[in-house]
């Protein structure tokens, strides 16, 4: 039996072996990364909320007044009116009739696939969606379809195919975590509405980013009220910790009932329920910060275009820059960051051989001056390691 030592050595052989970057600094604009100073260029701290005043004040105010754990889960002793009033606050960000809080993103859609679908179901599955949809398709136990990334024609097709089942899934990320497109909403809508299926949409890079008021691709594509499922986080534009489904009353009360990472877990503490309720303030007050963002990744994403680097897509804040080859995106993202630029490389299997890239990720808060100085800063290592 091979050894975990030898796995080790063989991901390392591969190019493929991973490890932990220390941040030493807040998750801002410019921070510390392995003790070295350097221009933030991959977190998913879209909105750059987490260094809100009104945003620390309230997690202080909250463990004042409420302390500093839930003491259980939500069914027992866990549950607070803060926790009641943010899911309020979902559905009416989301624009449903209620949501429910879970404690990530994660525990979110493996909790609401594993209570939604099971033997007697079928679930078609985007083949980019995120590894917590693939987990819960896989421990639902149902019958699971991996249908061609946004190919809507492959999915007709099986849906046309797999019409006897109890109940039919559709499930797709909202924007896609490391390509940054966006999933084709409008038709999804259509083929769940014709054969009677369920729509399942992951907002997690789209909730606070995408639409007049950041509540999600639904709001971007105006399809609120046809979507019957849809999955959130708190941990990423909204800068606090903790994932939530929205949709109907039946929905979440069922859900309250059935998803057992709900239910198993202790609540989320009142300070982190007090930052996502005041990030939700901060979004209602100023739409300008959702702006800045996407001006900001439009002006970075051009620039690095001009340079000759080859951009995925150009849909959202999220910008892939393709390099291909598992080593020389590590060595890119090595190079960035001695020049002090922080862009860590994507390698299999969080994506396909051939398709590894540098995933950069504009913040609200950074100022021309860190734009200009992270393209820089790729110009130079693009054209030390011949990527250019």
């Amino acid at each position: 039996m091979k050894s975990l030592k030898e796995e080790l050595l063989n991901l390392k052989r591969q190019d493929l072996y991973r490890h932990l970057n220390t941040m030493n600094a807040a998750q801002a604009s410019r921070t510390m990364v392995n003790g070295k100073e350097c221009i933030l260029m991959s977190s998913n701290n879209y909105l750059g909320l987490t260094e809100h005043p009104e945003l620390k004040a309230a997690a202080k105010d909250a463990v004042d007044l409420w302390g500093t754990g839930s003491g259980g889960s939500r069914l027992i002793t866990g549950n607070f009116r803060l926790h009641e009033e943010l899911e309020e606050t979902i559905a009416c960000f989301k624009g449903t009739e209620a949501a429910i809080i879970f404690n990530t993103g994660y525990m979110a859609n493996m909790g609401a696939i594993t209570a939604l679908t099971g033997r007697d179901d079928i679930i078609f599955s985007d083949e980019l969606n995120h590894a917590s949809i693939i987990d819960g398709c896989r421990l639902s136990q149902a019958k699971t379809m991996i249908y061609p990334h946004k190919n809507t024609g492959v999915l007709e097709e099986l849906l046309q195919q797999n019409l006897g089942y109890r109940r039919m899934l559709i499930i797709t990320d909202g924007v896609f975590s490391m390509d940054g497109d966006l999933a084709p909403l409008p038709r999804l809508v259509e083929l769940a509405e014709k054969y009677n299926a369920w729509l399942m949409v992951d907002d997690a890079h789209a909730t606070g980013v995408m639409g007049h008021r950041g509540a999600g691709t639904a709001e971007h594509f105006g399809l609120e009220g046809r979507i019957p499922v849809q999955i959130g986080t708190l941990s990423k534009a909204i800068g606090s910790s903790g994932g939530f489904v929205a949709g109907s009353y039946d929905l979440i009360d069922y859900l309250r009932n059935k998803a057992r990472s709900f239910i198993y877990s202790t609540a989320l503490p009142p300070s982190v329920i007090a930052v996502a309720l005041a990030a939700f303030r901060v979004l209602q007050l100023n739409p300008q910060i959702r702006e800045n963002l996407h001006l900001n990744a439009q002006y970075l994403r051009s620039g690095l275009k001009e340079m000759g680097f080859t951009i995925l897509t150009e849909e959202s804040p999220v910008i892939p820059v393709l390099i291909g080859d598992a080593n020389k995106a590590m060595q890119m993202a090595q190079q960035l960051l001695s020049l002090g630029v922080f862009a860590p490389g994507i390698r299999p299997p969080t994506v396909s051989p051939g398709m590894s890239r540098l995933r950069v990720a504009v913040m609200a808060t950074h100022t021309r001056d860190d734009l200009d100085k992270a393209l820089a800063a790729f110009a130079q290592a693009g054209q030390i390691l011949g990527v250019l």
